[in-house]
Parts: C-alpha cells; structure tokens; sequence
C-alpha cells in the first residue's frame, strides 16, 4: 500500500473522529446522537459496491428517510415544526472481510426547531420505539428499491424476488467484476473460507422481523437503531465516532496459522455460531482488493441541518475556537495562505496507534525533528551506517496458479493425492 494514501487517509479519519465531539466542529453540544445501521441484501451489495454514484443514491434515500421520520414524529406527536440532522459513513466489509456495503448514520437524535430572537433550539426526541422502526426500514426498503428501478438496476420490485438487469460492467471491467462478486459470496478467488462452527441450520421468513430490541429486517434489509449518546456524553460521541469510521480489520484480530492458512477471529460470532474464518493468503488479499472503493467517491456524506447547502448549518455549527497564539518563528515559516487546521503526524500517530514519536525510549524526554531526509544518496549513507539492506529484495520467481494447492480446499474436500483439477473443482 502506498503510504502516502494511508497517511493520509489516517489524516482524514481522525479529524473526522471529532466531528461529533469537539463543540464548534459539526454538531453543537446539546444535541444527543443516534446510530442507524442500514444493510442490503446480498443481491444488490455487488452493484452498490463497484458504482459509486449508485450508493451515493441510495445513501441519500435512506437519510432523507431517516431525517423525514424525525421531522414527522416531531411535528404530528410533539407538535415542533424542526429539522435534524446525519452524518452518514459507508463501510464496505462485514466482520470476516466479505464485501458488505452499508451505512452508519449518525443523527442528531431530535430536531432544530427556530425560537424567538431568530436561534435554534434543539428538542430531542423523547423515545422511539420498534413498531416506529419496523415501519421506517419498510420506508427505507420501498424507497430504495424504487429508486433502483428508476436507476435501471431492478425491476419488478413489487415481488420478493429481485432481477438485476445489466449494467455491461463484467464485459468492460471482467476483473474487477469478477472480484467483487467473490467477495460478497465468498467464492474463487476471493475464498474459500472454512468456518469454524457446528453445522447449524437457520431459517428466515417473509416480512419485518424484530431481530432485538430496536433492531429489524425485513427481505434482506435490515435497520438497527439501539445504540445512543447522551449530548454531554464526550467520551460516548468519539467512541461512536470511532467505531463508524473504523478499518475493516483489525490487527490483532489476523493470525497466520501453523498450516499457512490465514484466520479471521470474529469479534462477535455470526448467528451460525462462527467464530473464526480461515482463508488462504491469496484469498484474503482479494477480499482485501474488493475493499478499495471507486475512484472518486465519497464514504462520509452529510445531510440535514448539517449539510454544507443547509441555511440552518451556521446556527447550528458554532465557529470554531480560536486557535491558541503560535511561537513568532513556527508562525513566520507558515505561508500567508496556510488555512489547514489538520493535526500534526506526531498526534495522529499517538492518538490512533499509542505510537508517541516525540518521546524519547531512553530518559523519557520529548524529541525534536532535526532533519528529513529525501535524498536517496543520503538515506543509503544512514542505511548503512545502521547496518541495513541498501538494495530492495529481489522479485520473487513465478508461481503457479495458486488454487491447485490451496489449503483451504484440500482440507475441505479430504487430503489426496490424486488432487482434481482447478477447473474441475469449480465447475470450470
């Protein structure tokens, strides 16, 4: 990966960790949150997640469905005429990296509603319930699906079973096509995986399904709407924050096994009762690929009160603080026109990773950069003097194809010497 693009990336995901918990940023601090978690069914993850205008679409749907229902039960059951507010985040992979593009919304959990003097004033919403919720994830599902429709993706979506129509994306992109509809099933070259469970066998039927308190289903979508925080709860915002806008994998959680297979430990078991997923390298590095989102598109869409369009959104967003007075020399060596508000490596590097580069390992001391070096003449004199490798390894010879010796299969299909062909293994 380049790290440039992860760096930067790193940036982005931790200024935006504050969105929710620094007053003056995105939300002001009266104002409670909730997370709406909305998934899609299996048939259309592969289409949302290579067009990234589609999903863009269908985000946009489910916020203004989001939003309406507040703006509704504010105003028919309260009798407050107001608007809320979301910040939406889109995560592309389930727990065992699958290809799984869904949303995070998180709302202002109530509506700004205009006071005497021109304010705002914030009325939160008193309770919600699972009825209210199974009837906006049925808002949610016939809103999307008609919004498909007219897109060009579905039709006959007044009937349970779906047809997706051809958008002429494998024949101009086989590759990448192909890549992605492993990674949503799970198949070659994206799998196989072997799940460590007891065999189990679930069922599911025909209408909205109360899953858990706060949390519904109905043909494939679902909506999960339990998780809250209260509006002086600051540890609770970043801790939400974090969550929507974490990796899809985390470290500590992939293990290289003894037989060269790489496991997946769940954080949570699927309903199956898997725990962990065992995958071959290769697999995994697919389902890795399949997670890179198209160019150009957005992962954080705001909407609302909080949108950039909104005329609301200055008097709900206070201005920021004013930034304390910088040293005369660190401020002289900044251009007239530095607008960045962006947080020092050093702080990003402690905040996400515990990693404290200014602090010296020996006597605990703080550190300061005295040199960068860019210069490769200059970096191979250093990488000597520490003993290291000036020159990069060497490219590794070709391989063959990886699927006629893959782990995963043999111990899936029995150890044998007479082992079948790739093709035949497939159905090729």
């Amino acid at each position: 990966m380049d790290m440039r693009f992860s760096l930067d990336t790193l940036r982005r995901r931790a200024d935006r960790r504050q969105a929710f918990v620094r007053p003056g940023r995105v939300a002001a601090p009266t104002a409670p949150l909730r997370q709406f978690v909305v998934t899609f069914p299996f048939e259309l993850r592969y289409r949302l997640a290579y067009d990234g205008k589609l999903l863009a679409g269908v985000a946009r749907v489910c916020n203004d469905s989001v939003l309406g229902f507040y703006r509704r039960t504010m105003r028919d059951h309260h009798g407050v005429v107001g608007k809320s507010g979301a910040v939406t985040i889109v995560q592309r992979a389930n727990a065992d990296l699958k290809l799984n593009p869904h949303l995070h919304g998180i709302v202002l959990d109530g509506v700004f509603a205009p006071a005497t003097g021109g304010d705002l004033v914030f009325h939160p919403l008193p309770a919600l319930c699972t009825s209210e919720l199974a009837d906006l994830l049925q808002v949610i599902r016939v809103r999307v699906l008609r919004f498909l429709e007219r897109r060009g993706v579905v039709e006959c979506v007044d009937q349970p079973e779906l047809t997706l129509l051809d958008d002429g994306f494998a024949e101009r992109e086989p590759a990448l096509a192909a890549l992605a509809s492993a990674s949503v099933s799970g198949r070659l070259p994206a799998g196989p995986e072997l799940r460590q469970r007891p065999p189990v066998s679930l069922r599911g039927e025909l209408g909205v399904e109360v899953t858990a308190p706060l949390a519904v289903t109905e043909l494939g979508f679902s909506l999960h709407a339990a998780t809250t925080v209260r509006a002086d709860d600051v540890q609770g915002r970043e801790a939400l924050v974090r969550y929507a806008l974490r990796p899809p994998l985390a470290q500590e959680r992939l293990h290289l096994l003894p037989d060269g297979l790489v496991r997946i430990e769940l954080k949570r078991p699927f309903r199956d009762g898997t725990v962990a997923v065992d995958l071959d390298p290769l697999s995994l590095l697919c389902r890795l690929a399949a997670l890179v989102p198209p160019p150009r598109c957005h992962l954080v869409h705001y909407a609302g009160v909080l949108g950039a369009a909104s005329k609301w959104r200055a008097l709900v967003v206070p201005p920021p603080p004013e930034q304390p007075e910088q040293d005369s020399t660190e401020a002289a060596q900044r251009p007239s026109t530095h607008r960045s508000r962006y947080r020092p490596w050093a702080e990003l590097l402690r905040r996400t990773f515990a990693i404290d580069v200014e602090k010296c390992p020996s006597c605990g001391a703080r550190l300061k950069l005295r040199a960068l070096l860019t210069r490769p003449a200059s970096i191979e004199r250093y990488l000597r003097h520490l003993g290291e490798p000036t020159a990069p390894p060497p490219c590794a010879p070709a391989r063959d194809p990886p699927y006629f010796k893959s782990r995963a299969l043999r111990r899936k299909l029995g150890e044998s010497e007479a082992c079948p062909a790739q093709g035949e293994l497939f159905g090729a």
